[in-house]
């Protein structure tokens, strides 16, 4: 199983920046790929964006160009830096590990709030 613990949410101006951290821990050898998810009130969760174990990632169209995901493997931990924040990035972010070795193949966080409101 793996566990992860989130960090580094909070309250931002528009156009400000945050840093959430996912610090992972279990078996993490069968991780496949990690991802930030997030889920605004009313509204379903979605991907933010995604590192894959060979280091390639994604992210949605609405990030792109302000976000950046990236890892730090010797600490077994995950980053999500996010710049020039809008009201509408307002949501709780959730770390994920795919790991599809695993039953189930899917492991969150507890989730961390993010609110960008002047």
């Amino acid at each position: 199983q793996v566990q992860l613990v989130e960090s580094g949410g909070g309250l931002v101006q528009p156009g400000g920046s945050l840093k959430l951290s996912c610090a992972a821990s279990g078996s993490i050898f069968g991780i496949n790929s990690m991802g930030w998810y997030r889920q605004a009130p009313g509204k379903e969760r979605e991907l933010v964006a995604l590192i894959t174990s060979g280091g390639s990632t994604k992210y949605a169209d609405s990030v792109k160009g302000r976000f950046t995901i990236s890892r730090d493997i010797a600490k077994n931990t995950m980053y999500l830096q996010m710049n020039s924040l809008k009201s509408e990035d307002t949501a709780v972010y959730y770390c994920n590990a795919f790991a599809p070795a695993f039953t189930p193949k899917d492991f969150w966080g507890q989730g961390t709030q993010v609110t960008v409101s002047s």
